[in-house]
């Protein structure tokens, strides 16, 4: 079991995302659209990952019924679950640069493409969910990761 503090990964990965919603339902218009933020671990399990991965599956768990809730208001609920993207949040991780570099390394090697993600590609997905273009998506979990997870 990984020994990075559970209280404060699910006060920020899970708690932040209820409580943000739940003071957000009532400025939501009719129709409107929410994406979640999970990641694509959600689906698996890894050594040290456990409650990181926890946070994920419950949030991509409340897309489901806050989808339900809210669909009587015509409003879209949606997750978007992004594989390894190499941002400035890896390097606050406290790893050293070299385990860094050896696990993007492993998921670039375990992608089908062959490569992490790039913000701009996740940002795109988000879009697409946030827009009439997804006009009857709702309840679902967007994986961008490569087919890290899938294939």
């Amino acid at each position: 079991m990984a020994l990075a503090d559970p209280h404060n990964q699910f006060d920020v990965n899970v708690k932040g995302v209820f409580f943000t919603v739940q003071k957000l339902q009532g400025l939501l218009n009719d129709g409107a659209s929410v994406v979640l933020n999970a990641s694509a671990v959600h689906e698996k399990g890894s050594p040290m990952g456990s409650v990181y991965f926890a946070t994920k599956a419950a949030v991509r768990s409340f897309a489901r019924s806050l989808a339900a809730e809210l669909a009587p208001r015509k409003v879209r609920v949606n997750v978007m679950s992004p594989g390894f993207v190499f941002t400035d949040f890896q390097a606050k991780m406290g790893l050293p640069p070299e385990a860094l570099d050896a696990f993007a390394a492993s998921i670039r090697q375990a992608s089908p493409l062959g490569r992490e993600g790039k913000p701009h590609e996740i940002a795109h997905a988000v879009v697409f969910l946030a827009s009439d273009e997804a006009s009857f998506v709702t309840g679902e979990d967007l994986v961008v990761d490569g087919g890290y997870m899938h294939v």
